[in-house]
């Protein structure tokens, strides 16, 4: 019999064990995103019908000032940056949640 025969099942879908970010900033924008409909229209590194995360974080760097803007279109919505298809605006989320989100999506390069 094998050493992982022996082992007990871990469902890590059910305990959530390394299935997101553990700490700091980069984990509370990524729970914030997990908590939203952001994945009903983008993906980390494939265009769905808004750009992927890693295209967004290649196009513009991480900067406050980006921090800032990306974080207002996430509230405020919009189209013409990446094509026709508008973001839908999120008004319920507040800035600070907003710019969070925007920072982790920045690291994504």
């Amino acid at each position: 019999m094998s050493a992982v025969a022996r082992q007990p099942q871990v469902d890590t879908n059910v305990t959530k064990i390394g299935t997101t970010p553990t700490g700091g900033a980069l984990a509370k924008g990524a729970k914030l995103m997990e908590s939203s409909d952001c994945a009903t229209c983008h993906r980390v590194n494939e265009k769905l019908l808004g750009p992927a995360y890693q295209a967004v974080a290649q196009k513009y760097p991480a900067t406050e000032a980006n921090i800032k803007m990306l974080g207002g279109k996430i509230i405020t919505g919009g189209k013409g940056n990446w094509g026709d298809i508008a973001m839908t605006p999120h008004p319920g989320i507040s800035v600070a949640d907003a710019e969070e989100m925007a920072r982790y999506i920045l690291t994504l390069k």
